[in-house]
């Protein structure tokens, strides 16, 4: 009998994902333990393992598809003595397979149940407003709710190809590709001609990972109360550690992020009540400082997460930042290595941005903006010097982070910055 490969979760949020490559292809033998293929999400590209053995005999989803349903049908292998031919020709046609997670739900889980319909390719059906009648009274899937939102249509206006009528993806694409009506246009305000509008423009689809970015920071900036705190750190005696520890090393090198990762993981020991998560109904209080930072990659970025930072040594802090932000670079992070913590650091000084707020990434309590090192004029003691100064904004939750709270949070941290000796201690 045949055996069915389904789309996997590789985390516990996906609902569905991209087939990058096929890594076995119909009529090669399989073996469990075998990569089948490679799996794109928002965060990483995954390699799905065989856990049978076989002939592969149909792929039912091709390369480069996106928005495959976790528990869809993707393939099909042979077993022992089964012609492959008769199972290729027996599956159904490649289709649509770019369903939301809840249909796949509503589909009982089953083989044949998880092959889309065929639909006609005809534009999807507008019916017509009825009074009283609100979105939230149609049927429709978390995605095409989303999708719809995104785009300001109504679902009361969309029909519903799904199971009972309900409204998923395709049914969205195809309202969105259907011709605005002569009254709707006519009644909708002209907008401004553009340089860019007026001259030729590029359309950039959204993938996976810039699709949950926008989600993501979207709902983050309308439901957390943020709220910033900004100062400035002295430098000078972290350089001159940081060179220090430098010259005795032959195989890394210490960089000035690896400081502030290790004082952000100081600070939250030392303050434990910042070092929490909003969890809707009660607080979640972490006994460890894991600190995620931002890794910027093409199209993206990445919050890899150091764990027990508070425990770790510059050096480790170093090799696994590198480790963490290589895989990203390759979009080979697991769930488990970007999941979890209690704050972030955003570095930009890099760049030469002096100070900046940065938006929280849920579940996190706050985020650390850092700008830019440079040698600023001072006030000491009555006198005019200068010295290698650095600003630092804070962004809070305000459901878990109050304005003293996270002003003994950044006092914490500036004292390491500025003591790099404690930071051994």
């Amino acid at each position: 009998m045949a055996i069915d490969i389904l789309m996997p979760a590789l985390s516990p949020t996906m609902e569905s994902g991209k087939l990058a490559r096929w890594c076995k292809q119909p009529g090669e033998k399989v073996s469990a333990g075998d990569i089948l293929a490679e799996i794109e999400t928002d965060k990483a590209t995954m390699e799905v393992e065989a856990v049978d053995e076989g002939i592969m005999a149909v792929h039912l989803v091709d390369e480069g598809t996106d928005g495959v349903a976790v528990n869809s049908v993707i393939a099909r292998l042979a077993e022992d003595g089964e012609d492959i031919e008769v199972i290729a020709s027996s599956a159904s046609p490649k289709q649509d397979n770019a369903v939301s997670g809840d249909q796949t739900k509503d589909n009982n889980m089953s083989a044949h149940a998880l092959e889309t319909p065929e639909v006609s390719a005809e534009p999807a059906h507008v019916v017509p407003h009825q009074t009283g009648q609100t979105s939230k009274r149609r049927k429709a899937s978390p995605l095409a709710r989303r999708l719809a939102a995104l785009h300001n249509l109504e679902l009361v206006n969309i029909e519903g190809s799904g199971p009972g009528g309900r409204i998923v993806k395709r049914d969205i694409d195809k309202a969105l590709a259907q011709p605005k009506s002569p009254v709707s246009q006519a009644t909708q305000s002209p907008e401004p001609v553009t340089t860019a509008q007026a001259g030729e423009t590029t359309k950039i689809p959204l993938d996976g990972m810039r699709k949950t970015i926008a989600a993501r920071l979207s709902e983050a900036k309308r439901e957390i109360p943020h709220f910033y705190l900004t100062l400035d750190c002295q430098l000078d005696d972290l350089l001159t550690a940081r060179k220090a520890l430098n010259s005795r090393m032959d195989d890394a090198k210490i960089s000035v992020n690896d400081f502030i990762i290790k004082a952000l993981g100081l600070a939250l020991r030392d303050v434990p009540e910042a070092n929490a998560q909003w969890a809707g109904d009660h607080i979640v209080r972490l006994h460890t400082s894991d600190v995620a930072v931002a890794v910027a990659i093409e199209g993206g970025l990445f919050t890899p997460v150091l764990r027990d930072v508070q425990t770790k040594g510059l050096k480790e802090i170093s090799s696994e930042m590198k480790y963490l932000a290589d895989l990203a670079r390759k979009r080979r992070l697991t769930p488990d290595q970007y999941t979890g913590g209690s704050t972030s650091i955003s570095n930009l000084g890099m760049f030469g941005i002096k100070n900046f707020q940065a938006v929280i990434n849920p579940p996190h309590a706050s985020i650390l903006a850092v700008g830019a090192g440079e040698e600023r004029v001072v006030s000491r003691g009555g006198q005019i010097t200068s010295a290698n100064m650095m600003s630092v904004t804070l962004s809070c939750d305000h459901r878990v982070v109050d304005g003293a709270l996270g002003a003994e949070l950044l006092q914490a941290f500036k004292h390491y910055i500025e003591n790099p000796v404690a930071l051994a201690l």
